[in-house]
């Protein structure tokens, strides 16, 4: 079985770190091809603002497309829900519609609404989001979101 001219070059050229091939191309390895470089994931900064006037704000930077808005919320330990979501929730199930948040910059780094967002929020400014539906990032995109808690309590 005889070997084509290609095959025969790669053969005879892998075997030293510098050598002259037969077809007149000189070869050389100088080492390992470089490391690519590990890159961070995106992030997500978030501000949370209360429903008071005056309220202290919070912030957090979240990797894009981890978590959940509710379970952020939480884990920073803002108050999130009224005094009836407090007793009534569902626990991050999207079937009680008590966990409402308004997104006041930053709505493109979400997620879309999904049904049970439509079923809840029919009559709400399409601002307004069900931050257990609400998937911070998308894995790829990066930047602000400010969100407003409590927005049906916001003093006008």
């Amino acid at each position: 079985m005889a070997l084509s001219s290609l095959q025969s070059f790669t053969l005879s050229c892998r075997s030293s770190v510098s050598t002259n091939c037969d077809n007149g191309f000189s070869v050389s390895v100088l080492g390992s091809p470089p490391a690519m470089e590990e890159q961070s994931p995106p992030i997500i900064s978030l501000r949370f603002i209360g429903p008071e006037v005056g309220d202290e704000e919070a912030t957090t930077s979240v990797v894009s497309g981890e978590k959940l808005l509710r379970t952020i919320i939480l884990d920073n330990k803002l108050e999130l829900y009224g005094l009836y979501g407090k007793v009534m929730n569902c626990g991050g199930g999207g079937s009680c519609g008590t966990c409402i948040v308004e997104i006041l910059e930053g709505k493109d780094l979400l997620n879309e609404r999904t049904d049970a967002e439509y079923k809840f929020l029919k009559k709400k400014p399409e601002t307004w989001r069900l931050s257990c539906q609400t998937i911070v990032g998308d894995k790829s995109n990066s930047g602000e979101v400010v969100v407003q808690r409590l927005p049906q309590k916001k003093k006008k």
